[in-house]
């Protein structure tokens, strides 16, 4: 399998607060450190307040005395696109920027802001993502931490970087510089910033993102909302069937269909839970006619005249095959898929039993988990 550091584009990620210094930290632990594997960003990106945001831009960005320029030059790191827009305040419902993380509401706007951010860096496949959750006040970490959880692929990877006892924290403190440099700690005692040592602690975390729905992979990523698809996973199925948006519930959440397919897995729950009788499949044509009647009965109350005849006339020329049973399986599991993701998916979807030509297929619910049928 294809390892981080040889991805053609390769981000680190990071949050800080007040303390800039963790992302030029998280650098040297992972393109210098790391000597067999060095993982060299391509782009780097930063997540903060507002206050921390500008503090970081002047501190590392700044053309005269930036520390992330600075650093660059000490290790001739070339070709890292970090910038001023680069670097995210953290916003409100409403667009304003926040000065601190203290209150419910902002703790909420700084869940969505960092999902948010994760989600559309992991949609790149082509590109593997380093999270650094080291800097910023702790919810945050834990807020990106969970993010990449969720949206995280094999190629990404989680860590938090550690600092000699007597750097930590010190504001003169970047990185381990080449040359001797003296700064001063906390009681005014002299360090070498040559000798300090930074050691990188990777976070083995589990990847949720299979569980995930289309909509939120490709779209917009609110924390909460995310969360919420993610544990249906873990709860029990039940299906709601509105006859007249033509649609289901899966635990409160929409799955659309065409008209087709959604009289098909209709039509499936009556035969298979309601008369708990296991669809058999016959590869042989002009087989199953025995479930044309039935299955037409329903599908002409939800489709137009047109779809109606098109249905009718392969149905006369070949039955009902087994190869239209499996593509109707097929569209059934997509929009499943579409609306809750792969793991919550597979509670609704069609299963198979038996082999060969004793094949059948059912509904995997049960008439308690399933609502709104009409008899």
């Amino acid at each position: 399998m294809k390892q981080p550091h040889q991805f053609e584009k390769r981000i680190l990620l990071a949050v800080s607060g007040m303390s800039p210094q963790i992302l030029t930290e998280t650098l040297y632990a992972i393109a210098v450190t790391e000597k067999e594997t060095p993982f060299i960003p391509t782009e780097i990106h930063l997540i903060s307040t507002s206050e921390g945001a500008r503090r970081a831009v002047l501190e590392l960005l700044h053309p005269q005395t930036g520390k992330f320029h600075q650093f660059c030059r000490d290790y001739t790191l070339t070709g890292i696109e970090f910038n001023e827009h680069n670097v995210y305040a953290i916003e409100n419902k409403n667009g304003d920027p926040l000065s601190d993380i203290k209150t419910p509401e902002n703790n909420e706007a700084a869940a969505d802001f960092i999902t948010e951010i994760v989600s559309q860096l992991t949609r790149d496949e082509n590109a593997a993502l380093h999270v650094s959750i080291a800097g910023g006040r702790k919810t945050m970490g834990y807020y990106l931490g969970y993010a990449l959880s969720l949206y995280g692929r094999a190629q990404d990877r989680l860590s938090h970087v550690l600092i000699s006892e007597n750097y930590e924290g010190l504001h003169d403190f970047f990185y381990p510089t080449i040359e001797s440099h003296v700064i001063y700690d906390r009681n005014k005692n002299p360090l070498d910033t040559q000798k300090a040592e930074v050691m990188l602690a990777e976070i083995p975390f589990v990847r949720l993102r299979t569980g995930l729905p289309e909509h939120l992979l490709n779209g917009k990523a609110g924390f909460s909302e995310t969360i919420e698809l993610a544990r249906n996973f873990d709860v029990t199925p039940q299906l709601t069937v509105d006859l007249k948006q033509r649609c289901f519930y899966a635990n409160s959440v929409q799955v659309k269909m065409s008209s087709v397919n959604f009289a098909f897995y209709f039509w499936m729950i009556k035969q298979t839970v309601e008369l708990n009788n296991p669809l058999s499949r016959s590869s042989k044509a002009n087989e199953n006619k025995d479930y044309i009647e039935s299955f037409l009965e329903i599908y002409e109350k939800y489709s137009s005249e047109s779809e109606m005849n098109k249905v009718k006339t392969g149905f006369k020329t070949e039955g009902m095959t087994g190869n239209w049973i499996s593509e109707r399986m097929t569209a059934v599991k997509k929009s499943f898929e579409r609306a809750l993701g792969q793991n919550a998916a597979k509670l609704y979807c069609i299963k198979t039993q038996g082999k060969n030509s004793n094949l059948s297929y059912f509904v995997p619910l049960n008439e308690n988990q399933i609502k709104n049928i009409a008899k």
